[in-house]
């Protein structure tokens, strides 16, 4: 079977010199990917390891919040705590930023939420039962939770996306382009080296030439003589 070569390539020195040159790059990128891959499949799973117990703690807050309001809807009833509900007053800021973690960028979000009492939520003691107070601090506690696993679930998708790509590009260097570097260098250097085979042998050929010539013109000299 042919070896899978760079096709266009004429086969001098000089394009010897910038295939080996090239060679050495795409080699020393394929380490440098493969180092990338790792951190990456490592910072992946550390992460991975993060986002179950953020999660995990997200749905137990969630799922407490909602005990708490159906007990304060059968305490209250539905109506009384919508009313309540539309009373409230918003409290939480998120700021996004980024951070690279080996050239990926990936969210970062910072939550300011303040501590409030029912005053504080814009409803008042009268018409209000604790197991409201109570569903509301849950459900506090809930979002700041769930804003934290969306970040951490974007990140887990672009450290993802960016491990397949970089699973690509190290496979396309290991298995086609170095390959056929490689496969293009020891055929030009063969190429050059049967060249210079010929070149001797033809070199060879006009010296006998001209040593044949030489001795013929000398002998035809003395036979004058």
């Amino acid at each position: 079977m042919a070896q899978d070569v760079i096709d266009g390539i004429n086969p001098t020195r000089m394009e010897l010199l910038n295939l080996k040159s090239r060679t050495k790059l795409a080699v020393k990128g394929h380490s440098l990917l493969k180092e990338k891959r790792d951190a990456l499949i490592k910072e992946f799973f550390d992460i991975l390891d993060r986002v179950k117990g953020v999660r995990e703690e997200a749905e137990s807050k969630l799922k407490e919040a909602n005990e708490a309001l159906i007990a304060a809807q059968i305490t209250m009833g539905d109506l009384a705590v919508k009313k309540a509900s539309l009373s409230v007053k918003e409290s939480i800021d998120v700021d996004i930023s980024s951070r690279s973690i080996m050239g990926v960028s990936v969210p970062v979000t910072k939550v300011q939420m303040e501590e409030r009492s029912l005053v504080d939520r814009g409803y008042g003691f009268t018409d209000t039962s604790i197991q409201l107070d109570e569903a509301a601090k849950k459900f506090e506690e809930s979002l700041k939770l769930i804003i934290e696993l969306g970040e951490i679930e974007k990140t887990i998708f672009l450290l993802a996306d960016e491990i397949e790509s970089t699973k690509r590009r190290v496979n396309a260097l290991e298995h086609i382009m170095i390959p056929k570097f490689q496969n293009t260098v020891k055929s030009i250097d063969m190429r050059l080296q049967e060249m210079e085979r010929e070149n001797f042998v033809r070199l060879k050929m006009i010296q006998s030439t001209m040593e044949k010539n030489e001795k013929e013109g000398s002998e035809e000299s003395d036979v004058a003589v």
